[in-house]
């Protein structure tokens, strides 16, 4: 060791983040392995480096006693008081030990201790950095594919874009540049394990809050998602101030806005409604695009029965009930639909014919 080599952990201090005191006291844990195995000992010793001239000395460690039964471990008060005469019984002497060649197991010692914390540090910086981007998006190149991962490059880590968070609309190559929603960041012992999906809902919203200033900026809320990744979804947006309109905003100029999020998720239908606390207003709109006649609400299921014109009961429920569904899951209401003659035959009510409730949405394709 030598003078140097202070100054190189000092710079290392200063670029990597890694205190110096830190990175000597881990090369003095080691080296003490280090000379126990090179030198076949069993003693109990201590590494010392000072920190100012890089000089490296190993002191043993033993109990002073009146009678000696283990010499590596223990040694006689006379012989101890002849290194320093203030040392009693149950005392720890130190004998310094070092060996005459122990400079080169040392540097050998200290270049792996501190490749290795160098090594962990960089991982521990890369984890507190996606952590915090945990639940949301991030550009990447696709380095790799294999039969159960895209491997995506996000600068300084790979993530992992598991083949079943892709959409059925997704067709990507190794080259290829991806945009996805960070699901889990997870700090293990090979390094931060970074999961990637192109299917969750925070996606959707992220893309939202991304391309609508007004949703950047809280003026307009984003009250619940629903999502059928790669065919449709539906999106409850709320309005802090009755200047803005928040249907409005998120579609944009000419449909700019959304169209730009419809193209980045291949074409995804996407149904943007007002949402209402009260839940007859909300249900109807989550509908969309059917029209509704009359929304029945069942506090104590959590169920609503909608009463749908007859010639809009198959768009109401949707292909193999899409449109139900997600209805179902943006307002967390069961919804029942039934025609109007559905309505009447099944429960007596009148037909309502001419009776339309008002309904706040659009729907873009």
């Amino acid at each position: 060791m030598s003078m140097e080599f202070i100054e190189a952990l000092g710079e290392i201090e200063r670029d990597k983040g890694i205190a110096k005191d830190v990175l000597i006291e881990a090369i003095e844990a080691a080296l003490i392995s280090s000379y126990k195995r090179n030198f076949n000992t069993a003693q109990n010793v201590r590494v010392d480096i000072n920190r100012n001239t890089g000089l490296i000395k190993v002191y043993a460690r033993k109990t002073v006693v009146d009678e000696v039964l283990d010499p590596r471990l223990e040694i006689a008060i006379d012989a101890a008081r002849s290194i320093n005469p203030h040392y009693q019984i149950e005392d720890i002497a130190e004998i310094e030990v070092t060996p005459r060649d122990f400079g080169r197991i040392a540097a050998q010692t200290a270049k792996q201790v501190v490749t290795q914390r160098i090594r962990e540090a960089e991982r521990g910086l890369i984890y507190h950095a996606y952590v915090d981007k945990e639940q949301d998006i991030v550009t990447g190149i696709i380095q790799r594919i294999d039969m159960r991962n895209l491997y995506v490059d996000l600068g300084k880590v790979e993530a992992a874009l598991p083949l079943t968070e892709l959409m059925p609309t997704d067709k990507f190559k190794q080259g290829d540049r991806v945009k996805s929603y960070i699901t889990k960041v997870e700090n293990t012992s090979k390094g931060p394990q970074i999961i990637l999906s192109r299917t969750h809902p925070g996606l959707l919203k992220r893309l939202f809050e991304l391309e609508v200033p007004e949703i950047f900026d809280g003026t307009v809320e984003i009250r619940s998602v629903a999502r059928e990744a790669g065919f449709r979804s539906k999106i409850a947006v709320h309005s802090r101030t009755e200047e803005v309109d928040p249907i409005g905003s998120c579609v944009g100029q000419k449909g700019v806005r959304v169209q730009t999020i419809v193209n980045e998720l291949k074409g995804e239908k996407i149904d943007i409604v007002r949402w209402s606390d009260a839940v007859e207003e909300y249900v109807a709109n989550a509908l969309s695009p059917s029209k509704v006649l009359e929304v029945i609400v069942f506090e104590a299921e959590k169920m609503a029965r909608v009463i749908v014109p007859d010639y809009q009961l198959s768009l109401a429920i949707g292909i193999k009930g899409q449109n139900a569904r997600l209805a179902a899951k943006l307002t967390g209401w069961k919804i029942d639909i039934k025609s109007e003659t559905q309505a009447e035959q099944e429960y007596g009510r009148p037909r309502t014919e001419g009776i339309a409730m008002h309904q706040d949405s659009v729907t873009i394709d």
